[in-house]
Formats: C-alpha cells, structure tokens, sequence
C-alpha cells in the first residue's frame, strides 16, 4: 500500500478510460530566460530521463464517459519545480476545459517553483490563481488530488483551490519542509507532520483516498457536481437581494 510517484503518463494511464488519452500541446517559452548557469543542461538531461519536455502535463479523454481535462506533475523532472512552461500548461489547460466545458482535475507533484527562473517563476503562482478564479466564474468543478509532496509555491497556489482536496495517504502536504520549519522554531515536531492525514485532522484535506479507489471516487464526485449544475441551470431565475432592497434604496434617497 505504499504509493510511488509516477509520471504524468502513468497517472493518465491509471485513470483515464481504456488508457486513452490526448496529450495537449501548450505554448512553449524560453528555457533559460535569466541565462541561470548549467540550468539549461539541467533541463536536458531531466527531459532525457522523463522524455517530458516540462514537469507538468495536460491531458483530455474520459472518465466513466464523461469528458474531463486532466493535469498532472512529474516530480522525476525536476522535483516537479513549477517555472514558465508549466505555468503556460496549466492555463493552457485552464483554457481547455473552460472551452469544452469540462471538469478539471488536476494531480499535483511539486517541491515549488524553479529557483532558476526567479521571479519568473514565482509569478505563475498569481497567474494559475487567477486561471482557477477564472475557471470557477463558469461553475465547473475544479479537483485537486496532492500526492508526494504536494509543497511550496505548488500548496499555495493553484494546488490549494481545489473545490475538493484529495490526498494519496501519506503524502507530504506542506508549504516549508518539516527540517526548515523545525531549524526556525526550534522545537520537536508532531509525529506525522504534515503527512496527508496529519493535515486532514486538522482540516486541510477533505478527504484522503488510496490511489486505486481515485477513478472511482472522483467519478462519483463529478456526477453528483456536474448533476447540481444541471439542476441549477434549469431553475427558473430567483429575485435577487439586490433587488429586494431597491424599494429601500430609493425610500433612504
């Protein structure tokens, strides 16, 4: 029952139907904007090893039939480091789901953003908030699953809006590591810290979920989410507050 990291096509594999999936294509900027030493062959030999051109991936098939866009992070690539590419991914994905009017569910992977893109980097957290802020005008479910780790500027940014938050048990979801939050406090840590279920006793996570129940859990999820938006959408329109008070508004004037 342990859960091993996988990459962002083995996750596809696991949980779209009959492993069938379409990779999307997102813009692609440049590799090394701030000329960052030995960054780019860094970059090659990570894609050489994951045969990913970037740490996150986005995906479209289905899931029990129904059409969802899918992201996910490979922490072999990197450590999952979020930078320019993968900001241009996710909104990219973003874009996709809201055109096609699909859920978004997204696995996170990742110890934060790319010290090598600076503030380059740090900048597609305010940017995937702002996509997910977006997303959300539309009322289409947004999932998020956090496996091992799910930490940094990943945790505080696009990772942490999920209209449900799932966990894979004992994934480490954090913002600073245990090590440097222990150096700075100088105190003895919880057993468990920051562990999946630590966070979920304290209301962190909705819910943790072993990695071979996700398929089927996320689909129960979807069809009772998307069912309320049909119901919603088909509701005659209701008198608003605003303009129960108009009456008021021009009595006070």
């Amino acid at each position: 029952n342990f859960h091993h990291k996988l990459t962002s096509q083995e996750r596809f594999s696991i949980f779209f139907d009959n492993k069938e999936y379409t990779i999307l294509e997102a813009p692609i900027p440049r590799d090394n904007p701030l000329q960052f030493p030995n960054y780019e062959e860094k970059l090659k030999k990570a894609r050489e090893k994951t045969k990913q051109s970037d740490a996150l991936l986005i995906a479209d098939g289905k899931l029990d039939g129904m059409r969802v866009t899918v992201g996910a992070q490979n922490f072999y690539h990197i450590g999952g480091a979020v930078g320019s590419a993968s900001g241009e991914a996710f909104l990219h994905g973003v874009q996709h789901a809201i055109n096609n009017k699909s859920p978004f569910i997204f696995f996170s992977a990742s110890g934060g953003q790319k010290m090598q893109e600076g503030t380059i980097a740090l900048v597609q957290m305010s940017r995937t908030v702002l996509a997910i802020n977006e997303f959300k005008k539309h009322n289409l479910p947004y999932i998020v699953v956090m496996t091992n780790p799910t930490s940094g500027g990943a945790s505080a940014s696009f990772a942490g809006l999920g209209d449900v938050a799932i966990a894979e048990p004992g994934a480490i979801v954090a913002f600073a590591g245990a090590r440097v939050i222990k150096d700075t406090i100088k105190e003895e840590l919880p057993i468990n810290f920051q562990k999946s279920e630590w966070v979920f006793n304290f209301g962190g996570i909705d819910l943790i979920c072993e990695r071979k129940n996700i398929r089927s859990k996320i689909s129960t999820l979807l069809s009772i989410l998307l069912k309320k938006k049909e119901e919603a959408i088909s509701t005659p329109d209701v008198k608003s507050f605003e303009e129960d008070l108009q009456p008021a508004r021009k009595k006070q004037i």
